[in-house]
């Protein structure tokens, strides 16, 4: 490995973010994968949107094969320094009254699960009295 045991800083991988010159960061590992671009099998530009920042998601995400991790050896050139590398923030949802859908107040949908079925029967009982009159 050619650049084992030199550290870096986010601000120095970031400066390689071009593709004549396009470092990446895998697992607290920089790679100079520069060489790699035109032979990455999605192409350079997914490359090139990992620079700046960790790419281990990115590259975890995607399920790369053993092989191609036994490849990236080649391409590395040092360690980041960890304390660089902004923490993520674990999303937080916004606080949000509690939302009534509907508006209606309970007392009147149980009145109305009471008056609708007795409407309804009453049809029913007035239709056949009036069919059987005629």
């Amino acid at each position: 490995m050619v650049g084992e045991g030199k550290v870096f800083t986010l601000a120095q991988v970031s400066e390689h973010n071009n593709p004549k010159d396009c470092w990446l960061i895998i697992d607290g590992k920089v790679y100079d994968v520069t060489k790699f671009l035109e032979d990455h099998p999605g192409g350079d530009e997914v490359l090139l949107s990992a620079t700046g920042k960790d790419a281990t998601d990115d590259f975890e995400d995607v399920g790369h094969s053993t092989s191609a991790r036994e490849m990236m050896d080649q391409y590395y050139v040092g360690e980041i320094d960890s304390s660089t590398i902004p923490k993520k923030a674990a999303y937080k949802p916004p606080n949000q009254p509690h939302y009534n859908q509907d508006k209606t107040s309970e007392f009147i949908i149980k009145l109305l699960q009471f008056l609708v079925p007795l409407a309804i029967l009453g049809l029913a009982f007035g239709i056949r009295i009036y069919t059987k009159s005629t």
